[in-house]
């Protein structure tokens, strides 16, 4: 029997505890919105092991963002030939806005991926569920 890995897991939200059911409903982007299942289909494991348990998720989710921000920021400034006068504070304001905007839902799926995986010391990976 071959494990699945924990980055294959992270990447396609799988669960933490037997890297094999969704943590999620409908795809990132799409027309099917996404949600979060209470449960794992294939070995039952609670996700929200606690009321209010994926508040946390939102400090993940905010280190996430301003990483993106000023990401976003250095390439405004590198593609627009190093501008910082008054007039390109709108350029930055926009571009940084739209691709806060644009990785909301990604932010949102993994932030709480990041939280059950990494930083969930109640859930544990075992092997014998990692199991088709």
């Amino acid at each position: 029997m071959q494990k699945t890995s924990k980055l294959y897991a992270i990447v396609n939200g799988k669960c933490p505890h037997c890297r094999r059911g969704d943590i999620f409903t409908g795809n990132t982007y799409g027309f099917n919105i996404q949600r979060t299942n209470t449960k794992c289909g294939h070995c039952n494991q609670r996700f929200e092991i606690e009321p209010g348990y994926f508040y946390a998720a939102m400090y993940v989710s905010y280190a996430m963002n301003m990483i993106e921000m000023i990401s976003m920021g250095f390439v405004t400034y590198y593609l627009s030939g190093g501008r910082l006068d008054f007039d390109s504070v709108w350029l930055y304001v926009a571009v940084i806005f739209l691709t806060s905007l644009l990785l909301s839902p990604f932010n949102y799926r993994y932030s709480r991926i990041i939280l059950l995986h990494l930083l969930s010391p109640k859930i544990k990976y075992n092997a014998a569920y990692d199991e088709p």
